[in-house]
Parts: structure tokens; C-alpha cells; sequence
């Protein structure tokens, strides 16, 4: 129902011309959950620095109530108001939200611009959140925005008074913005990525689904000496490692071709090593038991003698004193060679006659 209401609003104040639309920005519907809170950013134009700015609630801006101004702030716990000449942007922040708090609320500046939007507040969760409303980052790195959701609808990513990012990639102010849609423990996220920061990307953006608004402000800060150092380093090493990479590349292939050549040889030498042992084995089994054969010159140096008795000396004794001198005929081994070649099976006979004196 809200959303159609805000639908007549505005063409009810553009026809009666009480809404100063040209001279303020903000979001235009928020939901936030039962007690919690939410800054409300109101972007106005330059020479209105000097002019009070003011916060109002209700369905006409000519019948809205003031709640507060920059230049009378009351205490209040739930209430505050904050403007930023510099920028250009007044800031309303509401804490501990109820129920009743619903409705349709008014950014003012005392001349005359105004702009409205409606905040509904939701017994529990609500449609479109942010873990936090304030971001930081550093000159040259990036930030990362959750956009928690429940409804449905085109998603987009835009900064406060410019332009938006539609699509899955786009940039703005010269910072490369990723958005991306995931799932995550059954909540429905959409992660806005903002990237290659600059100085300038400080400021407030929002992020929407379907009719629903939620305000995110960026502050982008320079890098500390610590941080330069550690980017600068982070990169040095980043191209030593490469290059240390690169030479152990290099490395590895100067060494593979000597070392594959080297365990070729080895295995062909094992190879051929096995095999000549293999052959000096069977050469070994295949030759004969060795024999103890007895050389022909032991054999010359020995004379084989036989002694025989002849006829009618049987019974005379063998005592050369009493029978005269024993004589004995020996054949030398050599002097038989002449004949035939000597074996070990032959025998030498000699013939010894006793002779009387």
C-alpha cells in the first residue's frame, strides 16, 4: 500500500508544487526492523551551507511537524541532526525505532527545498538491510557492501545524488563496482564491490531491490606509510615471486634433460653388468671338473725298477759278500720316450743277475 501512496504523494506535491524535489535528494522508502536505527542522508545544492536545515514528519510538508533543526537541537536519545557544509549533506539519525515511527518524513532547508521518503518499520526482519551503514576504505584498494534482502525487484547500486550501476559490472567516479546476488545460509544477498578506490568515491551511496532503499556512506582514506609499505611490498613480492617461479622453471628443465640421460646410462650399465655375469655363470657350469694331471718332467725324474730272480739263484742268498756283486740294469723314462710317448700306466722291468766272484 505504501509504495502506491508515495506514488499519488508525488504527483499530488509536483501538481500543487510544494515539494522542492529539485533542490534536495535522499532515498526514497527505507525499512528498518522494530528497535533498531538508521542515518538518513539529505543531499542539498550549493548556497544553501549557510541556511537551516530541519527534519519534519507527516503526509504534507505543509502540515508536517518539525522534529528537529541544525540550528536548535533539542537532547533527545532517539533524535539526532548533523550537516556537513563541506559536502553538502545533512544527516538525520534515528535510534530505537518503533512501530508507530512509520510513516512519511520530510529533509527541509529553511528557503524552501525540500524532499520527502517513507520509512516503515517492520516487526522483524527487514526487507533491505546493511550490517553497517559506514564503510571504510583505503586510496587504490576496494570495499565490500552486504545488502541483506527479502522482496523482490531489479537491484542497483547508486551514489547519492549521480548515477547508478544496473548491471553486474559498471563504475563510478573512476571506482570499479561488481555487484553479485548470492545465497547465503537461506538470506538473500546482493554484494557490492567497489574497487580501485579514490578519494573522491567518498560519500554516500545506497543500494536498492525492487522499491527499497538502504543508505551507505564510504569514507575513502589515504594510505599510511605502514600500508604503502606493505601494498609497495605485497606488489615487490608479488614480482619476485614470479620471477623466482620463472628461474625455477628454467631450472628444473636445465637439469631434467642431464639428469633423464644420466639415469639412462646407469640403467643400460646395470643392464649389461647383469648380463656378463649371467654369461661368465653359464660359462662356468658348461666346463669340465677339473683333473690332477701329472707333468711329463715329474714323471722323467722317476725310474721304475724291477728286480727278478733268475734260474738256479732261488737258493742262493742275495748277500753280495757271500754270492759277489748284484747287478741291476735301469732304463731311464727319457731313453724309452724315443720309442713311444710315455704313459702313466707303463713299467720299467730291469734284469739283476748275482754274479760270482
Amino acid at each position: 500500500m505504501a509504495p502506491y501512496l508515495l506514488l499519488v504523494l508525488h504527483i499530488l506535491f509536483f501538481l500543487t508544487g510544494l515539494s522542492g524535489i529539485h533542490g534536495v535528494s535522499t532515498v526514497s522508502h527505507v525499512s528498518v526492523s522494530e528497535g533498531g536505527s538508521i542515518t538518513i542522508p539529505c543531499l542539498y545544492h550549493h548556497g544553501s551551507e549557510k541556511h537551516v536545515k530541519y527534519w519534519c514528519s507527516g503526509y504534507f510538508f505543509n502540515f508536517c511537524s518539525t522534529l528537529i533543526r541544525t540550528d536548535s537541537q533539542s537532547a533527545s536519545n532517539w533524535l539526532s541532526i548533523a550537516d556537513n557544509v563541506t559536502t553538502r549533506v545533512f544527516t538525520v539519525t534515528m535510534k530505537n525505532l518503533q512501530l508507530r515511527v512509520s510513516g512519511y518524513f520530510w529533509c527541509a532547508v529553511e528557503k524552501g527545498d525540500t524532499t520527502h521518503l517513507y520509512l516503515s518499520v517492520a516487526t522483524g526482519t527487514a526487507g533491505l538491510y546493511v550490517d553497517q551503514q559506514h564503510v571504510t576504505g583505503v586510496e587504490g584498494q576496494s570495499v565490500t557492501v552486504n545488502c541483506n534482502y527479502s522482496n523482490s525487484g531489479d537491484f542497483c547500486w547508486c551514489r547519492l545524488g549521480g548515477s547508478c550501476v544496473e548491471r553486474t559490472v559498471g563504475n563510478l567516479d573512476g571506482a570499479s563496482v561488481a555487484l553479485k546476488r548470492i545465497l547465503a545460509n537461506g538470506k538473500k544477498v546482493m554484494i557490492v564491490t567497489m574497487s580501485q578506490l579514490k578519494m573522491k568515491n567518498t560519500g554516500w551511496y545506497w543500494c536498492a531491490v525492487g522499491d527499497l532503499q538502504m543508505p551507505v556512506h564510504i569514507t575513502v582514506n589515504q594510505p599510511t606509510t605502514t600500508q604503502s609499505n606493505t601494498t609497495t611490498t605485497n606488489q615487490n613480492n608479488g614480482g619476485t615471486d614470479e620471477k623466482r617461479q620463472e628461474r625455477i622453471q628454467s631450472l628444473l628443465v636445465v637439469l631434467l634433460i642431464p639428469l633423464s640421460l644420466l639415469v639412462v646410462v646407469i640403467a643400460a650399465t646395470l643392464v649389461t653388468l647383469k648380463m656378463l655375469r649371467k654369461q661368465k655363470e653359464k660359462k662356468a657350469k658348461d666346463q669340465p671338473a677339473n683333473t690332477t694331471v701329472q707333468s711329463a718332467d715329474s714323471e722323467q725324474n722317476i725310474t721304475y725298477s724291477t728286480v727278478s730272480h733268475t734260474r738256479g739263484t732261488a737258493q742262493q742268498g742275495l748277500n753280495p759278500e757271500s754270492h759277489g756283486d748284484l747287478y741291476s740294469t735301469v732304463i731311464p723314462m727319457q731313453h724309452r720316450t724315443a720309442q713311444r710317448e710315455a704313459e702313466p700306466g707303463d713299467v720299467v722291468y730291469s734284469t739283476v743277475a748275482a754274479h760270482q766272484r
